[in-house]
């Protein structure tokens, strides 16, 4: 059983739970790490591709990502300059074990909106 509690800032800033499952479970994180599964990807591909992300969450979440040490970011001078987005080692391992969370989520999917309905009814 993993320890959940985490009473004192300290005990918070050294919880692995927070600290890490807290960064790479967030939706956009995960969304952004599922479309670089397939390779490299400029900043505008990347935006078009999740759809439904503004630049500004775009960009910190890239930033959050690379600062984890998930994404790399390479910057090709040009003309024009260009922004590309690519998985480090760590970041194809966590698509090892993100894909059956997604997997899991898309089975499950219609039951959970069943449960939502009847929750949600009058």
């Amino acid at each position: 059983m993993f320890k959940v509690t985490a009473v004192t800032k300290e005990e918070v800033d050294n919880c692995p739970i927070r600290q890490v499952l807290s960064q790479v479970f967030g939706k956009w994180q995960m969304l952004i790490v599922l479309a670089l599964e397939d390779g490299p990807l400029r900043f505008g591909e990347l935006k078009r591709t999740v759809g439904d992300i503004t630049q500004r969450v775009l960009t910190e979440n890239l930033r959050k990502l690379e600062r984890d040490g998930y994404l790399s970011r390479t910057v090709d001078p040009g003309p024009p300059v260009a922004v590309s987005y690519a998985l480090t080692k760590l970041g194809e391992d966590w698509i090892d074990h993100l894909k059956p969370v997604v997997i899991w989520a898309a089975k499950n999917h219609p039951e959970i909106a069943e449960n939502r309905a009847a929750y949600d009814a009058p």
